[in-house]
C-alpha cells in the first residue's frame, strides 16, 4: 500500500500566522485610508448643511422683515422650511423697534443662528421711482420714468421707456407697450419690449432680450406705503401748530415762513414767493401753487421732509385737489423732500375728478401722494416720486426716482415702516 507524505504542523501554523499577518496589516492599510476619507465626506456634509441652514435663516429673517415693513401680518415664532432645512424666527418687542432672531437647523442638527434689529423711526419707505393701487398707470407722449415701476392694476404705455423693473401684479396683470430696460413680471405682457427677463403666463407680440418664463406665478399685490391712519396723525401735526381760518382762500403771495399749521379754506400760493416750511402743512380744501412759486424747507428742519395735506373730510370726491403749475419748484436741502398728500377719493370710487395735477415746468424734489385718487402729470414735469390710486402721464413728464426715498424722514409723527439698523450671525 502506497503511504502519502503530510504537511508538518509547523509548516502549516506558519501559514496560517503569514494569512492572518496579512489581513490585519490590509486591515489597517483600509482603515487608515478610509478613516480620513469618511471624516472628510461628514465634514463637506456638515459644511453644506450648516451653510444651508444659514441660508435659510437669513430668508426667513428677509420674510419676517419684509411683512413688518409693509405692514402685513406677521406672528412669533415665524417658520420657514427649504429643502429639509427648517428656520423658526423668534420676534420681540424691544424699545422702537423689533429684534429678529432666526434659528436654522438642518436634517443633521447643523444650526446657524441670524439676528437682526429692526427700527421704528419717523419714516416712510417709497421702494418705486412709479407705485400705483388698482387704478393702474398710464403712460403717453414721450413720458418717461428712471426706476422701477410697480402697479396693482395694470401698466399701459405707447411705446414708453420704463429705466428699470416693470411689475403688474396679481392675476390680472397687465404689461403693454412699455419698453422696460431691466425685467418685467405680469399675468400678461404684450407689445412690449423687455431688455431683460420676462415673467408672465402669456405673452404676445413683445421682444424679450433675456430669459422668458412662461407659467410664471403671479406677482403679489402690494399696499401703498402711507395709510390714512399715517395722514389723520400728521394732520394732527399740523393741527398742533395752530389753525388760520381767515381770510378764505388763504393767499400767499409774498415771502412767508409757516408751520406747522392747519389752513382751515383753500390754500393759494403765487406770483413769485419765497414760501419757508417749519412743518407740516394741513388744508381742509384744495391747494394751488402758480406762476413760479419756490417753496424750501427750514434749515432748522435739517434731513427731515415735510408734508403738504389737501383734505376737507366734507368733501373729498370734487375737492381736497391739488394743482402745481408754472414753474413751482424747492430749494434748500438736497435731502429733504416735500411730499404732497390728496385725500380726494373721486379715481377709487369711480369718479373722474383729479386728485393731483403737476403741469407746465414744475420739477424739484417733490413727491406726489393720492392713496385714492388719480393723479395727473403733464408738460414738461420732472418729479422723484409719485404714488397714487390712478397715474396719468403724458406730454414729456418725466419720475426720476432716486434711492434716498427708501427711508424718507419727516419731523414727527409715527412711522410708515421698520427700518433695519443690524443684521449680523450670532
Amino acid at each position: 500500500m502506497k503511504s502519502f507524505s503530510t504537511i508538518p504542523r509547523s509548516q502549516g501554523q506558519a501559514v496560517i500566522t503569514a494569512v492572518l499577518f496579512f489581513l490585519f496589516g490590509s486591515l489597517i492599510i483600509t482603515t487608515g485610508i478610509v478613516t480620513p476619507v469618511v471624516k472628510e465626506m461628514r465634514g463637506v456634509r456638515t459644511l453644506v448643511e450648516s451653510k444651508q441652514s444659514y441660508f435659510v435663516a437669513e430668508s426667513s429673517i428677509e420674510d419676517v422683515s419684509l411683512r413688518l415693513k409693509q405692514g402685513l401680518t406677521v406672528v412669533s415664532p415665524e417658520t420657514l422650511t427649504l429643502l429639509g432645512v427648517t428656520a423658526t424666527t423668534a420676534i420681540t418687542d424691544i424699545p422702537d423697534g423689533k429684534l429678529l432672531s432666526a434659528t436654522g437647523v438642518s436634517f443633521h442638527d447643523a444650526t446657524r443662528i441670524v439676528s437682526a434689529t429692526l427700527t421704528l423711526g419717523t419714516g416712510v419707505s417709497f421702494s418705486f421711482g412709479l407705485q400705483s393701487d388698482i387704478g393702474g398707470m398710464l403712460l403717453e407722449n414721450n413720458s418717461k420714468v428712471f426706476g422701477n415701476v410697480f402697479s396693482n392694476g395694470s401698466i399701459v404705455g405707447t411705446g414708453n421707456v420704463v429705466g428699470g423693473e416693470a411689475i403688474s401684479a396679481g392675476p390680472t396683470g397687465l404689461i403693454h407697450g412699455i419698453h422696460a430696460t431691466s425685467s418685467a413680471y405680469a399675468h400678461t405682457i404684450e407689445n412690449s419690449t423687455i431688455d431683460k427677463n420676462a415673467y408672465y403666463q402669456t405673452i404676445s407680440d413683445s421682444t424679450v432680450s433675456g430669459t422668458s418664463y412662461p407659467g410664471s406665478s403671479d406677482q403679489p399685490t402690494s399696499s401703498l406705503p402711507i395709510t390714512d391712519a399715517l395722514i389723520e396723525q400728521w394732520e394732527n401735526d399740523a393741527l398742533a401748530g395752530g389753525t388760520i381760518s381767515s381770510p378764505c382762500p388763504y393767499k400767499i403771495t409774498t415771502n412767508t415762513t409757516i408751520g406747522p399749521k392747519k389752513i382751515n379754506c383753500d390754500l393759494e400760493i403765487s406770483t413769485n414767493p419765497t414760501v419757508t416750511l417749519t412743518g407740516p402743512i394741513w388744508v381742509a380744501g384744495n391747494i394751488s401753487l402758480k406762476n413760479n412759486p419756490t417753496l424750501q424747507i427750514a434749515s432748522s428742519l435739517e434731513n427731515n421732509s415735510v408734508q403738504i395735506i389737501a383734505d376737507n373730510p366734507l368733501n373729498q370726491l370734487t375737492g381736497s385737489k391739488i394743482e402745481i403749475e408754472n414753474g413751482t419748484a424747492l430749494a434748500g436741502n438736497p435731502q429733504s423732500y416735500l411730499v404732497f398728500i390728496s385725500q380726494n377719493r373721486s379715481a377709487e370710487s369711480g369718479g373722474t375728478e383729479v386728485a393731483i395735477e403737476v403741469q407746465n415746468s414744475a420739477s424739484g424734489r417733490m413727491l406726489l401722494y393720492a392713496g385714492h385718487g388719480e393723479i395727473l402729470l403733464a408738460n414738461n414735469v420732472s418729479l422723484k416720486e409719485v404714488t397714487g390710486y390712478k397715474i396719468h402721464l403724458k406730454n414729456f413728464a418725466e419720475v426720476i426716482y432716486e434711492t434716498g426715498l427708501i427711508s424718507l424722514l419727516f419731523t414727527a409723527g409715527p412711522s410708515g415702516t421698520f427700518n433695519i439698523n443690524s443684521w449680523e450671525e450670532i
